[in-house]
């Protein structure tokens, strides 16, 4: 039934006595996502799938604070720390054309434009001004740290999960 579930955040302590979670969230579209009466789905430590209604979502600091439905103190709560939050596939919106979702580009392979293989992206990280996609290296070894900027990131095909870029002095290092 869940199978076309993706990860949008991971809930990582609680907020306060009223059973608000405090999330890191890995979704593009929180305000959508985490909309009051939208359902997600808590994968707990036990391998067990919860699902959760929103009742409330607001920001704080860098983090999402959600409070479910049914859920009104940290003791109910508590069993979901640490556990990987889903929202429905069917549910996204529409993007524009060169626009993509964070699981289209997750396990992508990048290239340089001379064809050599660098690994695959295995996280997206936001700073505000642009992302950072994180490529772990193909033979080990360091992370490597891609800003998604014109400069750097010449094509993505989301059908081969490739990614081409162009390597800029020091990008590597």
């Amino acid at each position: 039934m869940y199978e076309d579930w993706l990860r949008v955040g991971k809930i990582v302590n609680t907020h306060g006595v009223r059973g608000e979670v405090r999330v890191i969230s890995t979704t593009d579209f929180s305000e959508e996502r985490y909309a009051g009466g939208s359902e997600l789905m808590v994968r707990l430590h036990s391998g067990e799938e919860e699902i959760v209604k929103v009742r409330s979502h607001r920001v704080h600091k860098q983090f999402d604070l959600l409070q479910f439905e049914g859920y009104t103190s940290i003791n109910e709560v508590e069993k979901f720390k640490g556990c990987i939050l889903y929202g429905d596939s069917e549910t996204l919106p529409d993007l524009d054309e060169d626009e993509y979702y964070y699981h289209e580009i997750i396990g992508c392979l990048v290239q340089t434009e001379e064809g050599e293989e660098l690994g695959k992206i295995k996280e997206i990280i936001q700073t505000g001004a642009n992302d950072v996609w994180v490529v772990q290296r193909s033979g080990g070894g360091k992370d490597i740290l891609l800003p998604f900027i014109e400069d750097i990131i010449k094509d993505i095909s989301i059908e081969e999960k490739k990614v081409t870029i162009h390597v800029m002095e020091g990008l590597l290092e």
